[in-house]
């Protein structure tokens, strides 16, 4: 999947992980590893379903102060490369189904570095307007708090 960036529609955050490309692979394919890191702590995740695979449903629900798990991301894998790239979308359910309230598709990209892993998260909005309500939400925060945890997990098993 060739992807071009359209500042207008897109957020972007990345860091340098101080780790190898498949202990972040693993975080994110690994259901128990996500699961730590996917959603800003002291919110907790919990995985429904996983299915890594094109058309494959990624579902997952979240809690906040010990409260019960609610629905926070229902979505659809749309591409898989191995170590590399993961594409998901909220746009579409599993079987790629049309989701009910389109919002965003996120590209996920590793790269080798010298100091470990370059990671990259990708997010594409249909408008102008759906961006800059995800910014608002709090996208640099949020994904910037979910990206730090997920370098602290990777740097840890490192």
């Amino acid at each position: 999947m060739n992807r071009s960036s359209n500042a207008e529609l897109d957020l972007t955050i990345s860091r340098i992980i101080k780790a190898p490309r498949s202990i972040i692979w693993n975080a994110w394919t690994d259901r128990a590893s996500f699961e730590q890191w996917w959603i800003p702590a002291p919110a907790r995740c919990k995985v429904l379903e996983m299915d890594l695979r094109p058309g494959g449903a990624l579902v997952t629900q979240m809690s906040e102060n010990g409260g019960d798990f609610m629905p926070h991301l229902s979505g659809c894998f749309l591409e898989i490369v191995d170590g590399e790239r993961i594409v998901f979308t909220n746009a579409l359910v599993g079987g790629f189904r049309p989701a009910e309230q389109p919002f965003m598709t996120a590209v996920i990209t590793l790269r080798d570095h010298p100091a470990g892993t370059d990671y990259v998260a990708h997010v594409m909005h249909k408008s102008p307007a759906d961006r800059k309500m995800h910014e608002e939400m709090g996208f640099f925060d949020g994904w910037g708090t979910c990206l730090e945890q997920l370098a602290t997990l990777a740097e840890r098993r490192a």
